[in-house]
């Protein structure tokens, strides 16, 4: 193991024992560097190890500070699942909902899987073209008045995280440039960071990405795709107007690009135009099951455009990141005895009753979120700063996520976080959000 990474890891057990504390800053990169004897360089690459790990996190002008807890990188969030220090921590990060009687109905659809028979078909191997079934499963999914999918399209993954990560390896080769919202996904920053690919912010409103960013962007120095999340978008929750969403069809279609479109929290938005239904020869649109159904037991999937699917397909193969068989099959069955569709009318039902607690328990406060969304974006009052208000959400038993997870430029990052409604029960969101609001107008910043 490298050497910096093992230093990075005596400075995760620190953090992970409490002998380094939330919101607590860290010494300089040089200073650093002279304490231990290192490198300059060595100490950057230990400083950023901890960043990738989601343990700390830096802010331009004032430095680098712990975050609210441990990090683990399990599920297809991407984020940092924290570890607080109240008796009671109220998680508002990770996102990942749950309908009310979801365990028995997938319970339901499972039993004919548990034969004797079919349990040994499903062990299986497959492939990333998954299954005849599997393909046409999710091909009735995703289709929509305005678009029907050719199940042909379609290639499988383990998750949503493995689909995205074979698609940008596809299209971008190593050292060149991705376009991406400058508030973007973290996995997506992961996923680039492991595959050398260089990530370039585009210029963003209230309705998300500007079609103009991407030419200027392409101007600069070329770019070799697209990603973004057209509808309720993460973190901010911004859907691309249909008139913008066109235009950017026709700005990439002009410019020759690729682009990857995910579409992770579209069901709560159905009937939507995707953007592959306005530029389906050069898009392709990457899903899967985590949010719909659970983290636990999921795929992912991707429709990809014929031009591209060898490219896609071969990547996938070469990551490992095959599906695996019992969770197609069981896949299969969840969406076709109607499970998948009574999960998601649930779910959607959820989120808007969250969304509005939250605009009633924070009235005041700018905050943009749409309404039928499982997060929203907060810009905090001064003298908050990010870092400080996670921190001192931190102490009250709350974790929320700052504002430099989603940064594509460390330089330009808003005072402002992610608040997750998803986790908590409704009654214990409430409580929280109650806290977090008094947190915000109390104006004690020293964190």
């Amino acid at each position: 193991m490298d050497d910096y990474r093992l230093i990075a890891d005596g400075i995760a057990a620190d953090i992970a024992d409490g002998r380094l504390r939330p919101g607590q800053q860290l010494p300089t990169q040089r200073a650093f560097a002279r304490r231990r004897g290192i490198a300059n360089s060595t100490a950057t690459r230990v400083y950023r190890e901890l960043t990738r790990r989601g343990l700390t996190v830096g802010e331009v002008g004032r430095g680098t500070f712990v975050r609210a807890g441990r990090g683990s990188r399990d599920g297809d969030d991407g984020l940092v699942a924290l570890a607080e220090p109240a008796a009671a921590p109220v998680d508002l990060e990770l996102n990942y909902p749950v309908a009310p009687g979801q365990a028995d109905l997938l319970a339901g659809g499972l039993a004919p899987l548990l034969r004797a028979d079919a349990l040994g078909e499903a062990l299986r191997p497959v492939g990333v073209a998954g299954t005849g079934a599997a393909r046409r499963a999710f091909a009735g999914l995703l289709s929509t008045d305005a678009w029907t999918v050719d199940p042909e399209h379609l290639l499988c993954a383990g998750n949503g995280r493995q689909a995205i990560a074979g698609t940008l390896a596809a299209l971008v080769p190593p050292g060149q440039r991705l376009g991406v919202e400058a508030l973007t996904y973290p996995v997506v920053r992961a996923v680039a960071e492991r595959l050398g690919i260089r990530l370039v912010p585009l210029a963003v409103d209230e309705d998300g990405l500007l079609p103009g960013a991407v030419t200027a962007a392409h101007r600069t120095a070329p770019l070799r795709a697209v990603y973004l999340q057209p509808r309720l978008q993460n973190p901010t929750g911004a859907s691309l107007p249909h008139e913008r969403a066109v235009a950017l069809a026709e700005e990439v279609r002009r410019l020759d690009l690729p682009v990857v479109e995910d579409a992770i929290w579209s069901f709560l938005r159905p009937g939507t135009a995707p953007l592959a239904a306005l530029a389906p020869e050069r898009t392709v649109l990457v899903d899967s099951l985590s949010k719909r159904l659970a983290p636990g037991l999921t795929t992912g999937f991707a429709v990809v455009p014929d031009g591209l699917r060898e490219r896609v397909a071969g990547a996938l193969r070469a990551g490992g990141w095959a599906p695996g068989g019992f969770a197609l099959e069981a896949a299969v069955r969840w969406i076709g005895d109607g499970t998948v569709a009574a999960v998601e009318a649930a779910k959607r039902s959820d989120a808007v009753a969250r969304q509005a607690l939250a605009r009633e328990l924070l009235a005041g406060q700018r905050v943009r979120a749409d309404p039928c969304s499982y997060y929203l974006w907060w810009e905090l009052p001064g003298p908050w700063r990010a870092e400080t208000f996670v921190a001192a959400a931190a102490r009250a038993g709350i974790s929320v996520t700052p504002a430099a997870a989603f940064a594509v430029d460390p330089r330009s990052t808003p005072s402002a976080v992610r608040v997750g409604l998803a986790s908590p029960p409704l009654p214990v969101l409430e409580r929280a959000l109650g806290v977090l609001a008094g947190i915000a107008a109390d104006g004690d910043a020293r964190g």
